[in-house]
């Protein structure tokens, strides 16, 4: 009987050369680069061809503690590759694409759209939230009433 087991990772994100990371803090705050080489437990070495938020990511070491790994690997990428190297792996795995679609990409482009509105706007989306959890409370209402 336990030899019919089967553990899977639990999609875990491993920091490994090819895994491509989004920089949170640093002069290219808001960038993806992917990991071009381990230095030691707490840096890496990130290259990033990435045109989504203006210049590209020039080769710089970087701290662990700066960065959030993302799903997006670029597989088969060799130690050390240099920036050529990384640029045409990064455009034949569509690395912009994937991580426009990701939820993540999605969740920050919402947040930064929220975070950059007017007072009337953020009061018109107050009043749309308010009427919607109006339809929605009444709908419930309708559904308790005939059961």
């Amino acid at each position: 009987m336990a030899d019919k087991v089967d553990i899977k990772p639990a999609g875990w994100k491993l920091v490994e050369v090819g895994r491509v990371v989004y920089l949170r803090s640093g002069p290219h705050e808001g960038k993806l680069a992917t990991i071009a080489e381990i230095i030691d437990p707490n840096r890496v070495l990130v290259d990033g061809p990435s045109k989504i938020e203006g210049k590209a990511v020039p080769r710089t070491p970087i701290a662990l503690s700066a960065v959030t790994l993302t799903k997006i690997v670029i597989p088969k990428l060799p130690k050390a590759a240099g920036t050529g190297a990384i640029s045409k792996l990064w455009e034949k795995e569509e690395v912009d694409k994937k991580w426009a679609e990701s939820a993540t990409a999605k969740k920050r482009d919402q947040t930064d759209r929220r975070r950059n509105l007017s007072d009337f706007e953020r009061f018109k989306v107050m009043r749309f939230k308010k009427q919607a959890n109006f339809e929605t409370r009444k709908a419930f209402a309708k559904i308790r009433a005939s059961a």
